[in-house]
C-alpha cells in the first residue's frame, strides 16, 4: 500500500496490509499518518509516500525511478533528482536518521534507497466489510458472496492457527538448558551461551534476560542457580508470562554431531517449530547451530530481511574455540551469582583462549569496572572496540557506547548511541539502564530517574533499583528514595549501592544508628572498603580530622587486599583534597603523592591528586599533572568541563589572580552537578566551591555566596562530601565581604554572617582544634562579633 489513500484508492492497491512497525516507529497508511511511541510526528506527504515505498521491499534496492514513477507519476519536473533528494532528507530528519550511519534508510550511490530495519506488517481488516457491502447492493450474487466469505473464514482460521504458532515482539521467551547427549563436557553451557547469542542479534525475539530468570526462579523458591531442564523451563515459562521455551540438545552419529532446537508453547507443551542439522566435524557445530538458530527464528516468525540483517555468524561473532565459549558460559554464570571480582579469572581465561573475542574484553571490562579499576577497565574497553566489526549488532552497539563512556568521555556520542541501541532493541533494559548513568554523569538526574523507570518497567533489576535511588537522593526526595530500596529488598535485590544510598539518607537525617547499621553490613564483604570510605568522609565533614585519617588508611588497605589498587589510591587522593581545603598543604601534598605510586595511571586518582597540589600550594606538579590530563583525554567531557577548569582556577588563585574567574566565561550548566564515576556520592561539587573560593579572593562576595549556596542547596549529591561543611564558612565569608564592602554598613549581610558562622561552628563543635580553618573560622567569628 502506498499513502495516501486519496492519491491511490484502497481498492487498487497490491497489498492489504495497512500498519507497518519498525523501531518505535509505526506508519498508519490509511490515514497517511507516522508515529513514534504513541506520539504524533509531522512528516510532508512525499517523504511519507517514499517510506510507504520502501516499506513494501524491506532489505530490499529500491531504485530512483521506481520511486519516481510510484510517488510523483503524472508530475514534470525540472530538477527531479533535487526533489527526491530533498524529500528523502525530510524524511531522514523525522526519523532521526542518518546518511553516513543509517538505522532505517540507507542510500546507495546513484542506484536508490534501501530500508534496512525490521519491518512488522498488521493486517488489513476491512476487507470482508466491503465484500458485505457489495452484496447488499447486488442480491443476486448474494450466493456466491457467502461462499467467499466462508472461504475467507477458512483461510482466517487457518492463518490465526499459524500465527498463534509464531512468536510475536510482545512476546518472550525462555532459553532452557542444552541437553548434552555426547559426554563431551566442553560443550555443557557453551552452546547455551551461543544460541542465547544467536537470538539477542535478533530485535524481534525478547529472551528472557538472567536477572529475570533469576527472579523468576526466586518465586518458585528455587535456587537462582538452577538448571533450567525442560520441566524447569516449561515451568519457568509460566511462572514469568512467557510465550515459549527454546530446548537444544546435540548428539552423535556415527563421526558427526547432531543438532536439534524445538521451541515449545508453556502453556500447552505444543511444538511451534523445530530444526535440525549436523555437523561432520567439532569445528563445524557453531556453523550447524547458526544455521538451525536462523531457520528457526524464520519459522517463529522473524521477517527474512530482519535475519539477513542481524545473523552474523556465531564462529565469528563469538570465537571458534569451545574452550573459550565454556570459560565466557562460566564467567558469565559466576558474575550473575557472585558478582564481578568471582568472575575476572574466568574471562581472562577466556583471553587467554582466544585473544580475539570481543565479547570476552568487554566482559573482563565491565568486571574491572565493577571491582574499582577503571583504568584497567577502559584499556578491555578499548580492545573490544577495535574489534567491534565481528560482533553482531547487539554487541557491537554495546561495546561502542561502553568506549564512549568509559574510555574516551565522550558523554555526548555514548548518549547517541544508546538512543541507538534502544531504537533497534526497544525491550532490552540494558541500555536504557546504562543511559540513565550517562544522563546522571550530565546533571540530568530528571532524565535519568525516568529513563531508568522505563529500565525497570522492562525488568526489575539490582542495577537499576540501585541507580533510581541514587537519583531520587540527587533530586532531593528523600522518601521516594528510601520507598525504591524498601520496594528493591522486598524482591530479594540488594547490595552495595542500596546499602551507599541508606547511608547517605542516613547522614542527611541525622541519623547515626542507621549510619551504623549499613556500616554494619559493609564489614567482611569484598566493597568493604567502600563503607570505610564513607565514614571516613563524615568524620572529616564533622571536623574530626585524626579519625577520618584513620578510617581512610583502613579503606585503602582493604581496597588493596580486595585487588583494588585503584579505589584505594582514590580515597588517599580524596582526602589529600581535604587535607588541603582544611589547610594542612604538607600532608595534603604526601597524600597525593602517595596516590599517585599507588595507581599512577588511574584518571579518577590523577585529577584528584592535581586538584589536591593546586591547593596545597605546589602548583608545578599540579600544572605537570594538568598537561598530561590534557593529553591523555582530550575528548573526555567531564574533564574538559568540570577537572581542568577547577584545576586553572585553583592555579589562578596560587598565583594571586583571583581575577582570573571573572575574566575567563563560567559556562554553568547541568553538568557542574553530574554524577563523578570514581567516588561514594554522585559529586562533591568540587568546581563550585573553588569558583565560589575564586569570587572571594576577587572581592564579590555576593557571586561568592551563591556559588556556596548551591553546594548546600544540592546535599542530596554532595552527601557527606567535605565541599558541604565548609559551604556554611564559605556562606559566612560572602556575607561577611558584602557587609564590610557595601556602601553603609550591611546589616542584613552582618547578620547573615554571624548566622551562617554559627551552623558551620556548632557542625564541627567536636572538630580537632588544631584544624588550621577551624581555628581561622572562630577568630573571624569573634572578631565579627565584636564588630570588627
Amino acid at each position: 500500500m502506498t499513502c495516501c489513500a486519496k492519491l491511490c484508492p484502497l481498492q487498487q492497491l497490491r497489498s492489504t496490509a495497512r500498519f507497518a512497525r519498525f523501531g518505535s516507529f509505526e506508519v498508519d497508511l490509511r490515514e497517511c499518518r507516522l508515529t513514534k511511541a504513541g506520539g504524533r510526528i509531522r512528516v510532508q506527504e512525499q517523504p511519507l509516500r517514499i517510506l510507504s515505498v520502501l516499506l513494501e521491499r524491506p532489505g530490499e534496492l529500491v531504485t530512483r525511478e521506481e520511486i519516481r514513477e510510484r510517488v510523483w507519476p503524472h508530475d514534470t519536473f525540472v530538477d527531479f533528482d533535487a526533489a527526491l533528494n530533498t524529500a528523502t532528507r525530510k524524511l531522514r530528519e523525522a526519523l532521526n536518521d542518518s546518511a553516513d550511519n543509517p538505522r532505517f534508510v540507507e542510500t546507495v550511490p546513484r542506484h536508490g534507497y534501501r530500508f534496512v530495519a525490521p519491518v512488522a506488517w498488521a493486517p488489513e481488516v476491512q476487507v470482508a466489510v466491503r465484500v458485505e457491502s457489495r452484496v447488499r447492493k447486488h442480491p443476486h450474487v448474494w450466493f456466491a458472496a457467502a461462499l467467499i466469505l466462508a472461504g475467507a473464514a477458512v483461510v482466517g482460521f487457518w492463518h490465526s492457527r499459524r500465527a498463534s504458532s509464531k512468536i510475536t515482539p510482545k512476546d518472550t521467551i525462555v532459553l532452557a538448558d542444552f541437553v548434552n547427549k555426547t559426554g563431551e563436557t566442553t560443550f555443557d553451557d557453551s552452546l547455551n551461551t551461543a544460541l542465547s547469542l544467536s537470538f539477542r542479534q535478533s530485535p524481534f525475539f525478547k529472551v528472557l534476560s538472567d536477572s529475570e530468570v533469576a527472579t523468576t526462579l526466586r518465586r518458585m523458591t528455587r535456587p537462582t542457580g538452577t538448571q533450567l531442564t525442560t520441566e524447569v523451563a516449561r515451568e519457568l515459562c509460566q511462572r514469568a508470562g512467557s510465550k515459549a521455551y527454546l530446548v537444544g540438545s546435540i548428539g552423535t552419529l556415527g563421526s558427526k554431531y547432531v543438532l536439534g532446537l524445538k521451541a515449545v508453547n508453556c502453556q500447552n507443551g505444543d511444538t511451534l517449530a523445530s530444526e535440525q542439522s549436523t555437523a561432520a566435524s567439532k569445528e563445524d557445530i557453531l556453523d550447524a547451530l547458526d544455521q538451525a538458530a536462523s531457520r528457526l527464528r524464520r519459522e517463529l516468525g522473524e521477517s527474512l530481511a530482519s535475519v539477513q540483517k542481524f545473523d552474523v555468524p556465531l564462529a565469528r561473532a563469538t570465537t571458534p574455540s569451545f574452550e573459550a565459549l565454556k570459560a565466557y558460559s562460566q564467567g558469565v554464570k559466576v558474575f550473575r551469582e557472585k558478582g564481578p571480582s568471582a568472575s575476572l579469572p574466568y574471562f581472562r581465561r577466556v583471553l587467554d583462549l582466544d585473544p580475539n573475542f570481543a565479547a570476552g574484553y568487554r566482559a573482563l571490562g565491565l568486571d574491572y569496572s565493577g571491582v574499582g579499576e577503571v583504568d584497567r577497565a577502559r584499556e578491555y574497553f578499548s580492545k573490544a572496540f577495535q574489534l567491534r566489526d565481528h560482533v553482531g549488532e547487539w554487541e557491537k552497539l554495546a561495546i561502542t557506547a561502553d568506549y564512549y563512556l568509559n574510555v574516551t568521555g565522550e558523554l555526548d556520542k555514548a548518549t547517541e548511541t544508546y538512543q541507538q541501541w534502544i531504537e533497534s532493541y526497544p525491550r532490552d533494559d540494558g541500555p536504557y539502564s546504562t543511559l540513565g548513568i550517562v544522563y546522571a554523569l550530565q546533571g540530568q538526574y530528571e532524565k535519568a530517574s525516568e529513563v531508568t523507570s522505563r529500565a525497570l518497567r522492562l525488568v526489575p533489576s539490582y542495577g537499576s533499583y540501585g541507580n533510581l535511588a541514587t537519583y531520587a537522593v540527587a533530586l532531593q526526595r528523600f522518601d521516594e528514595g528510601r520507598r525504591i530500596i524498601h520496594d528493591a529488598q522486598a524482591g530479594k535485590f540488594d547490595g552495595f549501592e542500596f546499602r551507599s544510598a541508606l547511608y547517605a539518607l542516613a547522614f542527611l537525617g541525622a541519623d547515626s544508628a542507621a549510619m551504623a547499621e549499613q556500616q554494619d553490613w559493609f564489614a567482611g564483604k569484598p566493597e568493604e572498603s567502600v563503607g570505610l570510605a564513607l565514614a571516613s568522609d563524615t568524620e572529616a565533614y564533622r571536623g574530626r580530622l585524626g579519625e577520618a585519617r584513620e578510617l581512610t588508611t583502613r579503606a585503602v588497605e582493604s581496597a588493596i587486599r580486595a585487588g583494588s589498587k585503584e579505589s584505594g589510591a582514590i580515597w588517599l587522593a580524596n582526602a589529600a583534597l581535604r587535607q588541603a581545603a582544611f589547610g594542612n598543604a604538607a600532608e595534603a601534598r604526601r597524600a597525593a603523592a602517595r596516590a599517585l605510586e599507588l595507581a599512577p595511571a588511574s584518571q579518577g586518582t590523577e585529577v584528584e591528586a592535581a586538584l589536591a597540589f593546586a591547593m596545597a600550594d605546589d602548583a608545578p606538579r599540579a600544572e605537570s599533572l594538568a598537561q598530561d590530563l590534557r593529553r591523555r583525554f582530550p575528548l573526555d567531557s567531564q574533564m574538559q568541563s568540570l577537572w581542568l577548569p577547577a584545576i586553572q582556577t585553583q592555579l589562578a588563585l596560587d598565583g594571586k589572580d583571583p581575577a582570573y574567574v571573572l575574566n575567563v566565561p563560567q559556562n554553568a550548566s547541568l553538568s557542574e552537578y553530574g554524577a563523578i564515576l570514581f567516588v561514594n556520592n554522585p559529586s562533591c561539587l568540587n568546581t563550585t566551591y573553588i569558583r565560589g573560593e575564586a569570587y572571594l579572593e576577587a572581592g564579590q562576595g555576593t557571586l561568592a555566596a551563591a556559588e556556596f549556596q548551591k553546594i548546600l542547596d544540592h546535599s542530596g549529591i554532595v552527601w557527606n562530601c567535605w565541599t558541604g561543611a565548609l559551604a556554611h564558612l564559605g556562606v559566612a565569608r560572602a556575607n561577611a565581604l558584602q557587609a564590610k564592602t557595601s556602601q553603609g554598613a550591611d546589616a542584613a549581610a552582618r547578620v547573615r554572617a554571624l548566622t551562617a558562622y554559627k551552623d558551620f561552628l556548632t557542625l564541627w563543635k567536636h572538630a580537632d582544634r588544631d584544624v588550621p580553618i577551624y581555628i581561622a573560622a572562630k577568630a573571624e567569628y569573634a572578631s565579627l562579633r565584636q564588630g570588627h
